[in-house]
């Protein structure tokens, strides 16, 4: 198969992310928006304030792509786009933008799923994992752990039964009083704290599966700082309290999962893999049993085109062929992962 630029859309949540990836020649140009300043005066996001944002930087960054990669619109072979899971009306303005701009091109239209992107981002990295590899997906919503042997074959080992860990980390940020968003303000609180000196559970971490719940660890956070009035040395030091509690119960997870299927490679995508104390543990845990662990580039751990953009031209490279919509498509807001195919 020759060459192909593949543009990548991303619009499932509050990023809009707009990429062209090269199949020879990798990544071309990305660009994304956060909206974490609009949604910051309401605590959290509005999905329909979300979706009109998506509509406003859509055009703008793509043309920004378009110049830093040096190619115009007529260059592009296929547009990759996130059609799920996500936010019902966010992911409507960027499916109907891609398929729009391909139908106008005439070139194809790829739905791709949002966690399949974050899974294949450290492919991205010039130090990429070799297959087959288990992959820690940590992303805002979702908490899974699955066994990757090939593009399309994503095998779920365990996932959370009620928080994921970025949600934990926000809603407990919440409870410290701290700002939006949570989790990345409650991470550099922590750096400030001392674990240890509040007692956390570590939830599940001796299941004997590979489950994860962190809902009740948030409970006990609420519990810790109804017991009296915090200081802030005292929310720095619950603050470290609960990431230790968080990444120790995510790596002991992830390196059983390595462990049982007799493997030395994790990779570890979604915007908690960004976290310094979670990849401190990783890799220390990793290193013990002889192992090692593969991160996405920092700024292609949150939401991002890039991602899409690599995911749908892997599946375009191994021959998938794109439905013929004319125009019509469907989102999926709720998109199981064993779904994907």
């Amino acid at each position: 198969m020759p060459p192909m630029k593949v543009l990548g859309i991303e619009s499932s949540c509050d990023e809009t992310g707009v990429a062209l990836f090269d199949t020879e020649r990798g990544l071309l140009g990305h660009a994304v928006h956060t909206q974490v300043a609009m949604h910051e005066a309401y605590g959290g996001v509005v999905p329909e304030l979300a979706s009109r944002d998506h509509i406003r930087r859509l055009i703008p960054l793509l043309e920004r792509v378009l110049a830093e990669a040096e190619c115009t619109r007529h260059d592009i072979d296929a547009v990759a786009y996130t059609a799920g899971p996500g936010l019902a009306g966010a992911l409507l303005v960027g499916a109907s933008f891609a398929e729009s701009l391909a139908l106008a091109l005439g070139i194809p239209a790829l739905p791709v799923h949002h966690l399949e992107g974050h899974v294949l981002s450290p492919l991205l990295a010039a130090d990429a994992p070799m297959y087959p590899f288990i992959a820690l997906l940590v992303s805002g919503g979702h908490t899974q752990l699955m066994y990757v042997t090939r593009v399309g074959d994503y095998r779920l080992l365990g996932e959370s039964l009620d928080d994921a860990a970025g949600e934990a980390f926000d809603k407990t940020a919440k409870l410290l009083g701290l700002g939006y968003p949570g989790g990345p303000a409650l991470a550099k609180l922590a750096e400030s704290g001392k674990p240890g000196r509040y007692k956390l559970p570590r939830p599940m971490i001796n299941s004997g599966d590979l489950s994860f719940s962190f809902s009740g660890l948030k409970t006990a956070v609420l519990t810790a700082a109804r017991a009296k009035e915090l200081t802030e040395a005292d929310k720095a030091d619950l603050a470290a309290e609960f990431q230790e509690a968080v990444t120790e119960v995510l790596a002991a997870k992830a390196v059983t999962a390595c462990r049982q299927r007799r493997l030395s490679s994790l990779v570890v995508a979604g915007g908690v893999g960004a976290n310094r104390r979670l990849r401190q543990r990783l890799d220390s845990a990793m290193a013990k049993i002889g192992g090692r662990v593969f991160y996405p580039e920092l700024e292609l751990c949150t939401d991002n085109g890039a991602m899409i953009a690599f995911a749908g031209s892997q599946r375009l490279l191994q021959g998938e062929v794109p439905p013929s919509t004319q125009g019509a498509f469907v989102v999926r807001p709720r998109w199981p992962l064993d779904q994907i195919v």
